[in-house]
């Protein structure tokens, strides 16, 4: 494809403020632990400026903040701060590289909202940065509500601050009231002025059209968070802005291959769901169910791609369901080692529909399970579950399970944040013989031979005795499976669909060690 270059640049750097931005999002709050697990996946993906927090907060706010500051991490850390002297002393405590020194820019804000005058504003701001700076601060000015502002005025704003030392300034679309026409005009005016970064949200569902339109005009960083979490309708996604820089004009940004580690890992840590819809994380981002795209993926990988999952750490997915065709459920049963002739594949795809006409996603051990029944089979089960208890009262929620492994009866028990959880780590302790699930340390689980790739719960009835479907997939080594069960208990639910999983993982390896004589399981 023939492109129009976006800019002169070969990189754009990404200012990442998950931690303080994203966390103003409702119901967002990250603890101390989770911010620095957030920092490092930010760093190890070379984001290139952290936004640890807002250390005028608290006192907990300003602890999570050293907390990343001290992690020796390769990016450039900063504390969100308003333009008053204490906010730069907090952050000085807090041992930071730098702060994002946000000032009010519209009239809106220098009026009605801190009572002041645009000279004062101007003359606080000039003071703020020479401090700043004369301690050793990396330091970037922010228009707040930059996007709304007399032009003439931000640019005197913005200027006296890269006068007074400032390393850069920003370009604030603060409410996301902003266009990419008025993005451009702003920005070409402060790109003339010194380094300009770009700070825009989606309220408008031009987020990414404006960091477009912001980089064109002269801009060489933007602000970002992971999922595009924040207040109202969110920041710009950081992860959207990277691969659309990295595949569609060639600038380099971060490292895309972590992308998807690093959106996982936020989503875990705020609880927020990954939409199966999202741009390079979604769970349907590279799935395939309509029989004509599966059999074009089949043939060539860009036929309904435009670039391959591999490249943000990710794997392309046959989703079977009404739409399948023979190309896709063959491959769906390659994948798991089964074989069929012509006539019990079209006798699997026909059942496949028929699950798919009822709504249901037709999960690997649903397929599994037909080429069984059509191939006139008998599986035998090699881990099962006999028993399950569950309390969560008190602080500590604990699980105790009773698994069939082959010939044996193993119980375990496990504690974890929630009973779900629990009955995770007492399936864990059971399959590890060691009857204690308590969390240890990543070397004390080595023994535990599965991972829980995704978790995901829908309610199918309504009222207080809701039926609830849990969809797990899970991997060991190489093999992936994807379950479902149903329960009006979350919990036994849950552990079913994990335990049906390892089952069947533990078949598929059992399978290829009878067809592959002297082969080695992998635990």
């Amino acid at each position: 494809m023939t492109r129009t270059p976006l800019t002169n640049l070969d990189e754009v750097q990404l200012l990442d403020t998950t931690l303080r931005d994203g966390e103003q999002m409702p119901g967002v709050s990250l603890s101390p632990g989770e911010k620095v697990d957030v920092a490092r996946e930010l760093d190890a993906a070379g984001v290139h400026l952290i936004e640890a927090g807002s250390a005028c907060t608290s006192e907990g706010e300003r602890e999570a903040i050293r907390r990343v500051a001290d992690e020796g991490l390769d990016a450039t850390v900063t504390s969100f701060a308003r333009g008053v002297k204490r906010d730069v002393d907090h952050a000085l405590d807090c041992g930071v590289d730098g702060v994002n020194l946000v000032v009010p820019a519209s009239d809106k804000h220098v009026e009605t909202k801190v009572g002041s005058t645009r000279d004062e504003v101007v003359e606080t701001t000039v003071e703020l940065v020479e401090y700043a700076k004369d301690h050793g601060l990396w330091v970037e000015v922010l228009g707040e509500d930059g996007s709304r502002a007399d032009l003439d005025y931000l640019e005197r704003l913005l200027g006296a601050g890269l006068d007074a030392g400032a390393d850069r300034i920003c370009y604030c679309d603060t409410v996301g009231a902003a266009d990419p026409e008025r993005t451009a005009e702003v920005v070409s005016r402060l790109a003339d002025l010194g380094p300009t970064s770009l700070h825009t949200h989606d309220d408008l569902g031009f987020g990414l059209a404006n960091v477009h339109a912001g980089l064109k005009a002269g801009a060489d960083t933007v602000h970002g968070t992971v999922l595009g979490v924040g207040e109202r309708a969110g920041n710009v996604a950081l992860e959207e802005v990277a691969i659309a820089l990295g595949e569609s004009y060639d600038v380099d940004t971060v490292e895309l291959s972590r992308l998807y580690r690093l959106c996982r890992t936020v989503s875990e840590a705020t609880g927020v769901a990954l939409p199966p819809n999202k741009a390079v994380c979604g769970a349907n981002a590279f799935a395939h169910e309509s029989g004509i795209h599966t059999d074009g993926t089949l043939k060539d990988g860009t036929m309904y791609e435009p670039y391959p999952p591999e490249t943000v750490g990710r794997e392309r997915r046959l989703v079977l369901g009404k739409h399948a065709g023979r190309a896709g459920v063959k491959a769906a049963l390659a994948e798991h080692d089964v074989a069929v002739d012509d006539d019990e594949l079209r006798e699997v795809v026909a059942r496949v529909k028929e699950l798919g006409e009822r709504g249901k996603r037709v999960t690997d051990a649903d397929l599994l399970a037909i080429a069984d029944d059509v191939r006139g089979r008998e599986r035998e089960r090699h881990v099962e579950l006999v028993d399950l208890s569950a309390t969560s009262g008190g602080n500590l929620p604990t699980a105790s399970v009773r698994l069939r492994v082959g010939d044996d009866e193993r119980v375990a028990s496990g504690t974890g944040a929630g009973p779900v959880d629990a009955g995770l780590e007492a399936v864990r302790a059971a399959l590890a013989g060691d009857g204690d699930g308590e969390r240890g340390s990543d070397d004390e689980r080595d023994g535990v031979a599965f991972e829980l790739d995704s978790y995901h719960v829908d309610a199918i009835t309504g009222g207080t005795d809701a039926v609830v479907t849990v969809e797990v997939d899970l991997s060991r080594g190489d093999r992936s499976v994807s379950v479902s069960a149903s329960d009006a208990d979350i919990t036994r639910a849950s552990v079913v669909g994990m335990v049906d999983g390892l089952d069947r993982l533990l078949a598929a390896e059992a399978d290829a060690a009878n067809a592959e004589p002297g082969a080695v399981a992998d635990d």
